[in-house]
């Protein structure tokens, strides 16, 4: 008997090794950049096969979806990601909570872009390097004799559109301008966001938050604000109406890659669009300039940082850390950011070069330097969707610039009230 039962624990006992060395880490990645999707999907899945123990999956809510929500009901529903985006301080304010420090991560010591909580504590794994202006079609400026080295005022932009205008039929253009700003069709962020971003820092050094620091005090400079809306409402006009009201982000890309628009408003994010839609024409960008002080600044930022959930278990934090690290340094991670996801890779050992003509029009900035800052992701929790992006559209449809002023003034003042 005692030896039956001696059998039967040792049996029982090398079943718990066996379960615990067959137990797999399930992480998973929650992030908002449709674009990216099927590159990280693939990313993903190679991760999976060659990292024993571990699987790693994504998923992917995008297009001007609410992703702040959709966290939300993830966590309401005990489904909290274990890796999960936020794009600034009102993301990291809101989940503070559920952000783990990465201090110990090997990726730290390799960017100047990760992010940090109030603490000090790297906290936010940069997803790339990104930037926008105004995207132009360098053959169709060309064939309009307009050297897009010249576009550096609101004159001079404004000179160019309404000769783009008289010409629509001799060069194929349903519009001068791309431009989305619909709720409706997901593209508030378009005008909103980054657009809007030329509002806080444009003609400002890279580091001066002094525009956007008032907005947040409640404070507007009205007579900037009123330069910048009259920019935004040239970009309205010229824009075609069912693209700017009611059309989606795929349209706003195939319009432009289809050469039917001389300009967009987009960032490098879209080059691998271009190259899915077989845009091989020269392109690259001019400054959002709205005053007369010329201006060749991009606006160029981590866009989004990847966090990890302080509450999943240790184990998966620990593979979270293993995962961004692997995607940060090793050849396999630069590869999916910068030849598949088409990004410009936020860390020093990244050599590789992007091949999408906006990503390299940004690393020629960087190098000439003169660029500005974004900070709309500091902005509260939904405010640039639901307070400002209504604004935004709604001027769209009634042109009436003084009213827009008045309403973003006023949403500003209710932040402090």
């Amino acid at each position: 008997m005692k030896k039956l039962l001696s059998i039967l624990i040792a049996a029982l006992m090398m079943v718990g090794i066996m379960s615990v060395a067959s137990a797999e880490v399930a992480i998973d990645v929650f992030q908002l950049k449709v674009e990216i999707d099927p590159m990280l999907q693939e990313f993903v899945k190679l991760y999976s096969e060659e990292t024993e123990g571990v699987t790693v999956t994504a998923e992917t809510l995008g297009g001007g979806a609410d992703y702040g929500g959709a966290i939300k009901a993830k966590l309401a529903a005990d489904q909290m990601p274990v890796i999960y985006m936020i794009e600034g301080a009102g993301g990291y304010d809101l989940w503070k909570d559920y952000i783990a420090d990465m201090s110990t991560c090997a990726w730290v010591a390799d960017t100047d872009l990760a992010y940090y909580s109030p603490e000090g504590k790297p906290v936010g794994f940069p997803i790339a390097m990104e930037g926008f202006g105004l995207g132009y079609n360098a053959d169709i400026l060309a064939a309009a004799e307009i050297d897009p080295a010249t576009l550096t005022t609101f004159s001079a932009v404004k000179a160019a559109f309404e000769k783009l205008d008289g010409m629509k039929a001799d060069l194929g253009l349903d519009s001068v301008v791309s431009c989305g700003t619909s709720s409706s069709g997901g593209l508030w962020w378009v005008t909103s966001q980054h657009v809007f971003n030329a509002y806080y820092a444009g003609y400002l050094d890279y580091n001066d938050s002094s525009v956007h620091d008032n907005c947040l005090a409640g404070v507007v400079d009205t007579e900037r604000l009123t330069a910048f809306a009259t920019y935004l409402g040239l970009l309205y006009q010229y824009s075609d109406p069912e693209i700017l009201i009611n059309g989606n982000y795929d349209a706003q890309v195939a319009a432009f890659a289809a050469g039917k628009a001389a300009f967009i408003t987009q960032g490098n994010w879209i080059d691998p669009n271009m190259a899915q839609l077989g845009a091989e024409f020269p392109m690259g960008y001019i400054s959002h300039c709205y005053l007369e002080e010329p201006t060749q600044g991009l606006f160029m930022a981590a866009p989004s940082w990847f966090v990890v959930n302080s509450q999943a278990t240790p184990e998966q934090q620990a593979a979270a850390f293993a995962f961004l690290d692997y995607m940060a340094t090793t050849e396999a991670g630069a590869n999916y950011m910068v030849n598949e996801a088409g990004m410009v890779p936020a860390f020093k050992s990244v050599t590789q070069l992007p091949s999408g003509q906006f990503s390299k029009a940004l690393v020629e900035a960087s190098a000439r330097g003169g660029n500005y800052n974004w900070y709309f992701g500091q902005n509260p929790d939904g405010f640039n969707q639901y307070t400002l992006g209504p604004i935004f559209e709604l001027y769209g449809v009634d042109n009436d610039l003084d009213a827009f002023v008045a309403d973003v003034t006023a949403a500003f003042a209710s932040i402090v009230e």
